[in-house]
């Protein structure tokens, strides 16, 4: 049995680029950018993944809400 290990930072975007992240994906990745943040509280790495968090977060429902829409 093999398991493939990915870093955070495989799913983290410049502010600028505009990926698709599926709501699961976003989910998994908000968890494990909130166990970070817990660790790191009140410092600005913790800040930061939270506003990564919260972008991922809502991109990924954004584009879930809108296929939903269309897919009708």
């Amino acid at each position: 049995m093999s398991a493939e290990i990915l870093r955070l930072s495989d799913y983290r975007a410049d502010e600028g680029e505009d990926l698709e992240i599926d709501l699961a994906t976003a989910v998994d990745v908000a968890i494990r950018d909130l166990r970070e943040i817990l660790l790191h509280w009140g410092s600005d790495i913790a800040q930061q993944r939270a506003k990564e968090c919260e972008s991922t977060l809502r991109r990924a429902y954004s584009g879930c809400v809108s296929h939903q829409r269309f897919s009708r």
